[in-house]
């Protein structure tokens, strides 16, 4: 069967794209690199980007870098993956409204349109994905979390997880009945609350979007849990602080095939070498 990419009504493309001048261009180095892993069959991770040419789309929507990490048997969680970071990308930059907006009704778009593949296919039901996106726009970065991958930040030497992930033992920690250390080796760390196409209905679907300043020198890195399932954040940590880009992603996808690989692992590595004023372009 061939996939196709959702189109949108009348209604979804009414608003228009905002008209913002384009001050900033933040400049970007990335990276990234993905691995089947020990165990599983097929890869179904996947990261996809875009970086417009237009002046219009790079002012009002900026880049997007995204990971996704697909679940569901006989290569549903494939499909999911590659489906989710497709729609949200096509949704995001030819929908109106502002970027936060965009992106998370790009985030729902992509839900439903999953959600809908997965009821007509036997063979996919219960398909679905991570997402998490990086939107690098002017000098503003905007994350958009569903599941449990991963966005991290290492600036001015300060090393921290900015997205949050929605699992359930994570809750647990937020309501302080497990301690972070009890949720490291919690049975159920890998369940999540919501996913790309599936959640539970007695709860509304919605992402985590937060918007933030960007600054020069900042390093972002977007992963699936293949990477933090094998590797402790002291040791990302470390190896982001002792190599340079390219080799630090290498690095991170080795040492979790080293630890063992049980899952596919992604590593998406951008740093930010600097906030160029427009007329500098």
């Amino acid at each position: 069967m061939q996939e196709i990419t959702a189109e949108f009504s009348a209604e979804e493309l009414g608003s228009a794209l905002p008209e913002e001048p384009l001050r900033v261009v933040p400049r970007v180095k990335f990276v990234a690199r993905s691995e089947i892993g020990h165990a599983r069959e097929n890869n179904e991770d996947k990261f996809d980007f875009y970086e417009p040419d237009e002046t219009s789309l790079l002012a009002a929507r900026g880049c997007v870098y995204l990971v996704c990490d697909g679940m569901g048997g006989h290569n549903a969680g494939q499909i999911a993956s590659e489906l989710a970071a497709k729609q949200f990308l096509h949704a995001y930059y030819h929908l109106g409204g502002v970027a936060q907006e965009a992106a998370r009704h790009a985030v729902q778009l992509a839900h439903q349109y999953i959600a809908e593949m997965a009821s007509k296919i036997p063979s996919r039901y219960g398909m679905g994905t991570t997402l998490t996106a990086l939107i690098l726009k002017q000098d503003e970065g905007i994350l958009v979390q569903v599941g449990d991958s991963r966005c991290y930040r290492l600036r001015e030497g300060r090393f921290e997880q900015l997205s949050r992930d929605q699992t359930l033992v994570a809750h647990l920690v937020e309501q302080g009945i497990l301690t972070p250390e009890q949720a490291k080796y919690h049975p159920q760390r890998n369940v999540i609350r919501q996913a790309v196409g599936v959640h539970d209905p007695s709860e509304p679907f919605e992402p985590d979007i937060e918007t933030f300043p960007l600054q020069a020198g900042d390093v972002y890195l977007l992963c699936s849990d293949g990477l933090t399932d094998m590797v402790d954040d002291a040791e990302i940590e470390a190896i982001l602080r002792s190599e340079p880009l390219t080799r630090a992603a290498w690095k991170l996808v080795d040492r979790a095939l080293a630890n063992g690989g049980r899952d596919n692992v992604t590593v998406m590595l951008l740093q930010i070498q600097g906030l160029q004023p427009v007329e500098q372009v």
